[in-house]
């Protein structure tokens, strides 16, 4: 394969591709000819995603119990008989804003479980396909509110720094098999966005100041560019990044806080 943006031939699973930045996701990768294996909790989101998407798979699966973060991997390679590309962005619902000192062990528990616990289980049981292939990209979703300790959404911080870190270490300990590990920020206008601007209009209105561009990414051509371009063979000196495909947002911060009691 010639290098540079194509993916043709290229297999890619990409988890809670169902609606947000996962769905632009598995639409820029299908539009640069991989096969796109779908793997979403929603059977009607993940259904309508494969049925736009020629030739791609719906698996349904609940991230947060291991069995199925592993069958969707077994069934990816069953039905290809390769996995290239693995796009971790799936995140359970998690909890309203509260300040540290009221969390609880449940709070972390469930972060953890759905934010990294399973792209690690993931990430494992797509390791042997990737390494014995001698060609790997695996792209993980983590967060500018971790980077930057935004307030009152310490569990989420948490799950999406520690994926950082076992991000990290995977690109260090895999890179001799030819498998590359970055990290993707996006900031992007998604159902959520579009509920947030709805409940919290002024400090919607305050994450748009701290973007130098003035608007969210779109899911597809914004987001989704990014994880093409690190899905592919122009991305293999790359390997151990975190890419803010943010427009310029991390460069100023987080300058608003959640409501909180």
């Amino acid at each position: 394969m010639e290098r540079g943006m194509t993916l043709q031939g290229r297999v890619a699973l990409v988890t809670g591709a169902g609606q947000g930045v996962g769905e632009g996701i598995a639409h820029s990768l299908h539009r640069e000819g991989a096969s796109v294996v779908i793997a979403e909790f929603d059977a009607e989101s993940g259904q309508r995603c494969a049925e736009a998407l020629p030739g791609s798979r719906f698996v349904q699966t609940d991230v947060r119990q291991r069995e199925q973060v592993e069958h969707a991997v077994a069934d990816t390679l069953a039905a290809h008989g390769r996995l290239d590309i693995l796009v971790n962005n799936a995140y359970p619902s998690g909890t309203p804003p509260a300040r540290l000192e009221n969390r609880t062990d449940s709070d972390f528990n469930r972060a953890l479980e759905g934010g990294f616990m399973a792209p690690w289980w993931a990430m494992q049981a797509a390791f042997p396909a990737m390494r014995d292939n001698g060609w790997g990209r695996i792209i993980n979703l983590a967060s500018l509110n971790g980077v930057n300790a935004h307030p009152y959404t310490a569990e989420y911080n948490a799950a999406k720094e520690a994926l950082r870190a076992l991000s990290r270490t995977a690109a260090r300990e895999w890179a001799r098999y030819g498998i590359c590990v970055n990290i993707l920020c996006p900031a992007a206008r998604t159902p959520a966005y579009d509920l947030f601007v709805k409940h919290s209009p002024e400090n919607a209105s305050l994450v748009l100041q701290q973007n130098p561009m003035g608007r969210m990414g779109d899911p597809v051509d914004d987001i989704g560019g990014v994880a093409v371009f690190l899905a592919s063979d122009a991305a293999q000196y790359l390997t151990g990044n975190t890419l803010f495909a943010d427009g310029g947002s991390h460069l100023n911060g987080v300058n608003w806080e959640p409501p909180v009691a």
